[in-house]
């Protein structure tokens, strides 16, 4: 780890964070405290997938449906209008858009072909935006003078590393930049987060062996052809799997860095909160489970 006490993290002055761990528990929200209370540069892997490595297959996405209606294929046509995604950070809808649902067209799914090839984009940008964090470092200081940086990771970071190896690429380069923290959810954290995802199911990224033994579990279990699955029901009956197939690959991620709780993060209230939680963090040392 590149902070080896409680004491080298508080007397640094600029600060390297990595947060990661399931979707929904405070990721985001303490990357947006860090940047907007504490001056720190936050970067968003979510959104420089979104933006530099997706945003053509994201856009041509858009084309291929307008191209579908008359008015608006004779214009794009003739370069009269303009479409483009308006990915932010708080706004990563056209990405699951684009990543999308496997199942019955009618009920908004691609064919399962279509859903690999889109997942397998996502895994080859995920690993690129990850790579780019040590750039991105020196660019923040650089170019504008930040000292501070966190790196707010996707949920599916856990998916597109090795932790058990340890020259693992991704791994290495980013343990030798930033102090990685894993954000570790509850029992309870997991039922919320299954209630949550089932009022309203989001496109996911999948282990790609995973993601078939599902699918075919599900399709056989539900009597199913491919095109005839209801992709919200589908993902809803994924996301426990997914949840219990993530948590030993985040525990095994969190041997490389240090671990905090969602609660501990649900009681923090400021940047400062947060460097108190980092420290006793690293008091505790590594995660052995």
């Amino acid at each position: 780890m590149i902070y080896n006490s409680a004491r080298e993290w508080q007397g640094d002055s600029a600060k390297k964070l990595l947060l990661f761990g399931m979707s929904g528990l405070g990721k985001t929200h303490l990357s947006n405290m860090l940047r907007d209370e504490a001056g720190w540069f936050h970067y968003s892997i979510d959104y420089r997938i979104g933006t530099r490595y997706m945003g053509e297959y994201i856009a041509d996405n858009f084309k291929r449906e307008a191209m579908k209606v008359p008015l608006l294929r004779e214009l794009l046509m003739t370069d009269s209008v303009y479409i483009a995604s308006n990915i932010t950070f708080d706004n990563l809808a056209p990405l699951s858009t684009y990543l999308g649902k496997p199942g019955n067209s009618a009920l908004g799914g691609v064919p399962f072909a279509e859903y690999c090839a889109r997942q397998a984009q996502h895994r080859e940008a995920e690993v690129a935006a990850l790579l780019d964090t040590e750039r991105f470092i020196k660019r923040a200081a650089d170019l504008y003078g930040y000292s501070n940086f966190v790196c707010d990771s996707g949920g599916s970071i856990c998916e597109v590393v090795n932790p058990e190896d340890s020259a693992d690429p991704v791994m290495t380069a980013l343990s030798r930049n930033l102090l990685l923290v894993w954000i570790k959810g509850s029992d309870d954290h997991r039922d919320a987060l299954i209630r949550r995802f089932d009022r309203a199911p989001k496109p996911m990224y999948y282990q790609p062996d995973f993601l078939a033994r599902v699918w075919s579990e599900y399709l056989a279990e539900q009597k199913l052809t491919e095109d005839a699955v209801n992709p919200d029901a589908f993902l809803r009956y994924g996301y426990a799997r997914l949840l219990d197939h993530r948590q030993p690959r985040y525990a095994a991620m969190a041997k490389w860095g240090v671990t905090i709780t969602a609660d501990e993060v649900a009681r923090v209230k400021s940047p400062a909160d947060l460097d108190s939680l980092i420290a006793t963090a690293l008091e505790r040392g590594p995660s052995t489970t």
